[in-house]
Protein backbone atom coordinates (compact mmCIF):
# COMPACT_ATOMS: atom_id res chain seq x y z
CA UNK A 1 0.00 0.00 0.00
CA UNK A 2 2.57 2.43 0.56
CA UNK A 3 3.85 2.59 -2.86
CA UNK A 4 0.53 4.35 -4.03
CA UNK A 5 1.44 7.32 -1.20
CA UNK A 6 3.01 10.40 -2.68
CA UNK A 7 6.25 12.08 -1.28
CA UNK A 8 4.03 14.50 0.68
CA UNK A 9 2.01 11.44 2.26
CA UNK A 10 5.16 9.18 2.84
CA UNK A 11 6.77 12.40 4.33
CA UNK A 12 3.46 12.23 6.72
CA UNK A 13 3.82 8.92 7.86
CA UNK A 14 7.88 9.26 8.61
CA UNK A 15 7.50 12.93 10.29
CA UNK A 16 5.04 10.75 12.29
CA UNK A 17 7.32 8.00 12.91
CA UNK A 18 10.15 10.38 14.08
CA UNK A 19 7.81 12.51 16.10
CA UNK A 20 7.05 9.35 18.58
CA UNK A 21 10.13 8.30 18.60
CA UNK A 22 10.94 11.85 19.55
CA UNK A 23 8.40 11.77 22.09
CA UNK A 24 10.00 8.19 23.63
CA UNK A 25 6.27 7.20 22.90
CA UNK A 26 5.55 3.28 22.29
CA UNK A 27 3.81 3.93 19.36
CA UNK A 28 2.79 5.99 16.31
CA UNK A 29 -0.79 7.49 16.80
CA UNK A 30 -3.36 9.11 14.76
CA UNK A 31 -2.39 12.63 16.93
CA UNK A 32 0.99 11.86 15.67
CA UNK A 33 -0.09 11.32 11.83
CA UNK A 34 -1.97 14.94 12.21
CA UNK A 35 1.00 16.41 13.88
CA UNK A 36 2.71 15.89 11.25
CA UNK A 37 0.49 16.84 8.34
CA UNK A 38 0.50 19.95 10.28
CA UNK A 39 4.29 20.12 10.77
CA UNK A 40 4.31 19.75 6.43
CA UNK A 41 2.07 22.19 5.79
CA UNK A 42 -1.16 19.81 4.46
CA UNK A 43 -3.57 22.05 6.03
CA UNK A 44 -1.90 25.01 5.11
CA UNK A 45 -4.75 25.26 2.18
CA UNK A 46 -7.56 25.26 5.02
CA UNK A 47 -6.51 27.71 6.77
CA UNK A 48 -5.79 26.01 10.27
CA UNK A 49 -3.80 27.26 13.14
CA UNK A 50 -1.21 25.06 13.80
CA UNK A 51 -0.64 26.21 17.31
CA UNK A 52 -4.86 26.07 17.89
CA UNK A 53 -4.88 22.04 16.93
CA UNK A 54 -1.21 21.60 18.91
CA UNK A 55 -3.44 22.79 21.92
CA UNK A 56 -6.65 21.34 21.44
CA UNK A 57 -4.87 18.03 20.90
CA UNK A 58 -2.99 19.18 24.37
CA UNK A 59 -6.16 19.30 26.03
CA UNK A 60 -7.58 16.15 24.87
CA UNK A 61 -4.40 14.13 26.06
CA UNK A 62 -4.73 16.18 29.17
CA UNK A 63 -8.73 14.80 29.42
CA UNK A 64 -7.02 11.21 29.44
CA UNK A 65 -8.06 10.93 25.78
CA UNK A 66 -11.61 11.58 26.61
CA UNK A 67 -14.07 12.94 24.04
CA UNK A 68 -16.47 15.57 24.22
CA UNK A 69 -18.90 12.83 23.96
CA UNK A 70 -17.63 11.15 26.60
CA UNK A 71 -17.57 14.24 29.20
CA UNK A 72 -21.28 14.82 27.99
CA UNK A 73 -22.42 11.43 29.00
CA UNK A 74 -20.23 11.79 32.34
CA UNK A 75 -21.89 14.98 32.84
CA UNK A 76 -25.78 13.25 32.44
CA UNK A 77 -24.05 10.73 35.34
CA UNK A 78 -23.49 13.92 37.90
CA UNK A 79 -19.62 13.77 36.72
CA UNK A 80 -17.59 16.63 36.25
CA UNK A 81 -14.81 15.31 34.21
CA UNK A 82 -12.69 19.03 34.78
CA UNK A 83 -13.01 18.19 38.29
CA UNK A 84 -12.17 14.10 38.27
CA UNK A 85 -9.11 15.29 36.15
CA UNK A 86 -8.03 18.30 38.24
CA UNK A 87 -8.15 15.89 41.58
CA UNK A 88 -6.18 13.42 39.62
CA UNK A 89 -3.47 16.23 38.88
CA UNK A 90 -3.82 17.27 42.67
CA UNK A 91 -2.33 13.59 43.36
CA UNK A 92 -0.43 12.25 40.91
CA UNK A 93 0.57 15.71 39.20
CA UNK A 94 0.15 17.73 36.19
CA UNK A 95 -0.25 15.47 33.23
CA UNK A 96 -1.54 12.56 35.12
CA UNK A 97 -3.54 11.08 32.28
CA UNK A 98 -1.71 11.81 29.22
CA UNK A 99 1.45 9.81 30.35
CA UNK A 100 1.95 7.50 27.73
CA UNK A 101 1.82 3.65 28.15
CA UNK A 102 5.50 2.42 29.29
CA UNK A 103 7.85 1.05 26.14
CA UNK A 104 8.61 -2.31 26.09
CA UNK A 105 12.25 -2.57 26.55
CA UNK A 106 14.78 -5.05 25.54
CA UNK A 107 18.01 -6.66 26.44
CA UNK A 108 19.78 -4.42 24.32
CA UNK A 109 17.73 -1.20 25.36
CA UNK A 110 18.43 -1.97 28.62
CA UNK A 111 22.26 -2.33 27.83
CA UNK A 112 22.76 0.94 26.36
CA UNK A 113 20.71 2.43 28.91
CA UNK A 114 23.55 0.69 31.54
CA UNK A 115 26.52 1.54 29.42
CA UNK A 116 25.21 5.24 29.20
CA UNK A 117 24.52 4.68 25.05
CA UNK A 118 22.25 7.08 23.34
CA UNK A 119 19.10 4.93 21.68
CA UNK A 120 19.65 5.00 17.99
CA UNK A 121 17.66 7.62 15.90
CA UNK A 122 16.29 5.07 13.92
CA UNK A 123 14.50 2.82 16.31
CA UNK A 124 11.32 1.05 14.93
CA UNK A 125 8.22 2.78 16.59
CA UNK A 126 4.91 0.55 16.19
CA UNK A 127 1.94 1.94 14.52
CA UNK A 128 -0.67 2.03 17.26
CA UNK A 129 -4.03 0.15 16.03
CA UNK A 130 -6.01 3.58 15.26
CA UNK A 131 -2.79 4.91 13.15
CA UNK A 132 -3.25 1.61 10.84
CA UNK A 133 -6.97 2.19 10.47
CA UNK A 134 -6.35 5.92 9.11
CA UNK A 135 -3.94 4.76 6.82
CA UNK A 136 -6.23 1.99 5.72
CA UNK A 137 -8.40 4.50 5.54
CA UNK A 138 -6.83 6.79 3.09
CA UNK A 139 -6.45 3.93 0.64
CA UNK A 140 -10.41 3.07 0.64
CA UNK A 141 -10.80 7.20 0.47
CA UNK A 142 -8.45 7.26 -2.41
CA UNK A 143 -10.18 4.35 -4.05
CA UNK A 144 -13.64 5.51 -3.65
CA UNK A 145 -12.20 9.02 -5.68
CA UNK A 146 -10.81 6.82 -8.24
CA UNK A 147 -7.61 8.20 -7.43
CA UNK A 148 -4.24 6.79 -8.20
CA UNK A 149 -2.45 7.84 -5.25
CA UNK A 150 -2.77 8.16 -1.83
CA UNK A 151 -1.85 11.77 -0.90
CA UNK A 152 -1.66 14.08 2.55
CA UNK A 153 -5.26 15.10 2.31
CA UNK A 154 -6.59 11.32 1.60
CA UNK A 155 -4.85 11.01 4.96
CA UNK A 156 -6.11 14.17 6.58
CA UNK A 157 -10.10 12.67 5.33
CA UNK A 158 -9.27 9.37 6.94
CA UNK A 159 -8.30 11.06 10.19
CA UNK A 160 -11.24 13.22 9.89
CA UNK A 161 -13.74 10.02 9.41
CA UNK A 162 -12.54 8.05 12.36
CA UNK A 163 -13.96 8.86 15.55
CA UNK A 164 -11.86 10.30 18.31
CA UNK A 165 -10.20 13.15 20.00
CA UNK A 166 -8.21 13.56 16.97
CA UNK A 167 -11.45 14.05 14.81
CA UNK A 168 -13.42 16.21 17.18
CA UNK A 169 -9.94 18.23 17.02
CA UNK A 170 -10.27 19.21 13.67
CA UNK A 171 -14.38 19.53 13.83
CA UNK A 172 -13.66 22.82 16.31
CA UNK A 173 -11.11 24.30 14.24
CA UNK A 174 -13.90 24.16 11.36
CA UNK A 175 -11.64 21.35 9.40
CA UNK A 176 -14.44 18.98 8.15
CA UNK A 177 -14.83 16.47 5.38
CA UNK A 178 -16.42 18.39 3.09
CA UNK A 179 -13.97 21.39 3.78
CA UNK A 180 -11.22 18.68 3.22
CA UNK A 181 -12.96 17.57 0.13
CA UNK A 182 -13.09 20.42 -1.81
CA UNK A 183 -9.50 21.02 -0.71
CA UNK A 184 -9.01 17.42 -3.17
CA UNK A 185 -10.65 18.79 -5.92
CA UNK A 186 -9.29 21.98 -6.34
Amino acid sequence: MFERFTRDARDAVTGAAARARAAGASAVTEEHLLLSLLDGGAMAPLGVDRAAVAAGLEAARRRGGMSKADEEALAGLGIDLSEVVSRVEETHGEGALEAPAPRRRGVAASLREALGRPEPENRHVRFSQGAKKALEQSLRVALGRKDRHIGTLHLLLALISRPGPVSEVLADHGVTYAAVETGLAA
